[in-house]
């Protein structure tokens, strides 16, 4: 669907307070007058909003337009039962009553200019214990990604970890870092922010500078992270290991949580308290395991100990460190350990990812 959104009213006060908002979300409107509107307007507008006046002729008339998704009914009175018999009679998704609900149909009205379709999986990656490799499989599962052709973003969101910018060999790529975005409240344009960040192979990045600014506050965080979700795709997150406010608001957005964890006793009890602290705000988090793996610890035991699903076994990778050094980023070898295991859990976790089911053994990644 595209062009403008249809507004169908004769309420001129309702009229105005329709424009306004999608002013505020930023969306062109098309006001059709009389009913029924315009043979192509109403089938091909990303958004209809049918103010309760027309309602009734709307229904009623020998020429009523087809049904379709994305019509709502806007009404104002609260009292008024009948408001619901007119939105099923139209077919309206959603009754909507101003003004309680302005906040609600601005972000629907925005969603809609955007083209909004099928939020991105939102995966976060985080170290049992420091050194657990957290960094380095968040840029293999992004880079992998995209290189798959998904739509992806790579978020940094441990500002004391060096920069996931160095890990990408893109410290001096042109685009935004979080600290633009400190001062961000309520909804950011998902297309301007995909824009606004540095593209390094094939991919979005939002990282840091080399300020001594360190600290974004959980509404930004959570309005930046909002508005790359709404874009689709993939959203792939560098968490760090303490639990802080702004931690937590990301751990609240996430589909899915990774804990790294090498595999090693000592590296299995610390990253015990990190899981019990984060399985407070997110309900989904694996174990992925990394090795080399000692006589009789294998991934599977590790995630029991843990009490955590196991998202898979990683191998150590042979040469990686030099790798990146020369400035090939982690997961770049696609015949590599790490990007294999990074393509077997995109083909599990992604709806369209398909693909066959991994053998198992090291490297595997668990259903």
């Amino acid at each position: 669907m595209t062009g403008s959104i249809l507004i169908v009213t004769e309420d001129e006060k309702l009229l105005d307070d329709l424009l306004r908002l999608c002013a505020a979300a930023g969306a062109e409107a098309e006001v059709a007058h009389g009913a029924p509107p315009v043979q192509g307007r109403w089938e091909n507008a990303p958004l209809v909003l049918v103010g309760d006046d027309r309602a009734d002729a709307l229904y009623r008339s020998a020429r009523a337009p087809a049904r379709r998704p994305g019509v709502l009914l806007i009404g104002r009175d609260l009292d008024d039962p009948g408001v619901w018999r007119r939105g099923v009679g139209i077919g309206a998704e959603h009754v909507v009553l101003l003004p309680d609900g302005e906040s609600w149909l601005t972000g629907r009205i925005a969603d809609a200019a955007e083209g909004v379709g099928r939020q991105a999986l939102t995966v976060g990656v985080m170290g049992g214990r420091g050194g657990a490799g957290a960094s380095t499989l968040a840029c293999a599962l992004a880079l992998t990604a995209a290189r798959a052709g998904h739509r992806t973003m790579l978020v940094d969101g441990d500002p004391l970890g060096g920069g996931l910018d160095i890990l990408l060999g893109g410290e001096r790529a042109e685009g935004l870092r979080w600290p633009a975005f400190a001062d961000s409240r309520g909804r950011v344009g998902g297309a301007a922010l995909e824009e606004s960040l540095p593209r390094l192979h094939g991919l979005r990045l939002l990282s840091w500078d080399r300020g001594e600014s360190a600290a974004v506050p959980p509404e930004a965080v959570r309005a930046v992270l909002g508005a790359a979700r709404r874009r689709g795709g993939v959203v792939v997150v560098d968490l760090p290991r303490r639990l802080d406010e702004t931690v937590a608001e990301v751990l609240a957005q996430l589909d899915l949580g990774l804990l790294v964890v090498p595999a090693e006793l000592r590296a299995v009890a610390a990253t015990q308290r990190v899981a019990s602290r984060a399985g407070l705000v997110l309900r989904d988090m694996r174990a992925v395991v990394r090795g080399p793996f000692g006589a009789g610890l294998d991934g599977a035991e590790i995630a029991r100990l843990l009490g955590l699903r196991l998202a898979g076994e990683m191998p150590s990778e042979t040469g990686l460190p030099a790798a990146v050094e020369a400035g090939r980023p982690p997961g770049a070898d696609t015949r590599g350990p790490l990007a294999r295991f990074c393509s077997e859990f995109w083909a599990r976790a992604l709806p369209e990812g398909g693909g066959a089911r991994p053998a198992g053994g090291r490297g595997s990644v668990a259903a």
